[in-house]
């Protein structure tokens, strides 16, 4: 049997897919059958994670990068964000995208310690500058149907600790506005991979040895991607069909809103007449399937950005514009977060949720059950990617424009420069659905999905 690859992702399912896909998004594109896997990784994916070396575990997640989440197609230029210390991944994703038949792999590399000097000695007026040529860049890869991958993970935790939390909040990069046009354009197929580094594996084991806390995360890292599996791309594939009718059955019910109750939170949170959930099955204009994060464990949508109305407690920290925080608590009126607390890093929210007139009202509302390999785990991963696929979540900011049917719900979504995820879910906050003829729908109960 040929290995399974895009094809069984490609099938369009009424109601399911979150967007239509066409011909030329398989596996190797419309002039290269599902089996033209490179040899390389139908070797690697045939054998089970143990006694895998670090290099084989960096060899493999940049196949998957490139086949499954970024989904690349010969002759498309590939774009890598990347950080200093993540160099072996990237150069690895750089060979799987030219064994595929890029055109042109490019790198940007964002270096936090640039950051820190900035917010450390710039004036203060001038944190929130974006240079032009960056955002700039972004819509070009746009305009060229650029595939992009982009490596996630701190590589230096505490750099920013000391700093004025205001003033870091002033300043997002590397992220930028015209990201998000692109996202809602669908003019790239595009994924978020995470890259363990030794900082990072200091932040989740702080109580090994360098070299044991890398070698533990990176072993958490191929598990939650499913690399330990023989054939990763159908392991994807059957968890990517299971949340599409997940999604399509909470189309079905017509929900108007959702109620997130637990220790700390009781929140309300309004849908839009038209609202569609999602999988993170994407595609793009031109009809390539591609999977936005690696890994992914969520349905989601995009709420009514001022029918929000209570109180929710974060269920896990946040690392964010360089900081952490911890603790977070938020209490949302009419939509908007009207008072942000957290034990560590409330300053630097409560900055971001000043960028903007949409900043500090929801952009994105997500489901995670107990099933996630992430939240099995019961690690904090201190990373956002991660995380929040262990648990439901919210975002503050920008809002996704395809997960609304109408153009006059489009217009009524929330706009920012900001998306920021946190996590708000667990096994003991129960979610219910409110339908719009006034009845109860459980949804998640003890983790587990109850529709």
């Amino acid at each position: 049997m040929p290995p399974v690859g895009w094809d069984a992702i490609r099938q369009p399912k009424p109601g399911v897919d979150c967007l239509k896909a066409r011909d030329g998004g398989g596996l190797g594109g419309p002039d290269r059958p599902r089996a033209s896997l490179t040899p390389q990784f139908r070797a690697w994916r045939c054998r089970m994670v143990c006694g895998m070396s670090q290099s084989d575990y960096v060899r493999r997640l940049a196949e998957l990068a490139v086949s499954l989440g970024a989904n690349l197609q010969p002759g498309q230029i590939v774009a890598v964000g990347s950080e200093p210390g993540k160099e072996q991944l990237a150069r690895a994703i750089a060979e799987a995208a030219y064994r595929r038949g890029a055109k042109f792999v490019d790198l940007s590399v964002f270096d936090l310690h640039f950051k820190r000097a900035r917010v450390r000695h710039a004036p203060p007026d001038t944190l929130a500058y974006v240079p032009p040529w960056i955002g700039e860049r972004v819509l070009a890869l746009g305009e060229h149907r650029a595939a992009r991958i982009v490596l996630t993970g701190p590589v230096a935790p505490h750099l920013m600790d000391g700093l004025d939390p205001a003033l870091v909040g002033k300043d997002m990069l590397p992220s930028v506005k015209e990201s998000s046009a692109v996202v809602n354009a669908r003019t790239t197929n595009w994924t978020v991979v995470p890259c363990p580094t030794p900082g990072w594996a200091g932040l989740v084991h702080p109580g090994l040895d360098p070299e044991q806390a890398l070698d533990r995360l990176w072993r958490g890292i191929a598990h939650v991607c499913r690399l330990d599996q023989p054939d990763p791309i159908a392991t994807w594939v059957s968890r990517l069909d299971r949340l599409t009718e997940i999604a399509a059955t909470l189309d079905a019910h017509g929900l108007d809103a959702l109620r997130l109750k637990g220790p700390g939170t009781d929140l309300t949170v309004g849908l839009l007449p038209s609202v569609r959930w999602l999988a993170a099955r994407f595609s793009t204009t031109d009809g390539i399937v591609h999977v936005p994060n690696i890994p992914t464990e969520e349905v989601f949508t995009s709420p009514d950005p001022e029918r929000v109305d209570g109180v929710v407690r974060a269920t896990k920290p946040l690392f964010t514009a360089g900081a952490l925080i911890t603790g977070l608590q938020a209490r949302f009126e009419r939509g908007r977060a009207v008072d942000i607390d957290a034990d560590q890093g409330a300053g630097t929210l409560r900055s971001l949720t000043q960028r903007d007139a949409g900043a500090a009202r929801l952009g994105e509302v997500a489901l995670v059950d107990r099933e996630s390999r992430i939240g099995a785990l019961d690690t904090v991963f201190f990373e956002t990617l991660l995380d929040e696929n262990a648990a439901s979540h919210l975002a503050l900011g920008h809002a996704f424009e395809f997960a609304v049917e109408t153009e006059q719900d489009r217009n009524r979504l929330n706009q920012s420069e900001i998306h920021i995820d946190f996590m708000v879910g667990s096994n003991d906050v129960a979610v219910t659905g409110l339908t719009r003829e006034g009845s109860e729908v459980p949804i998640l109960r003890d983790g587990v999905w109850q529709i």
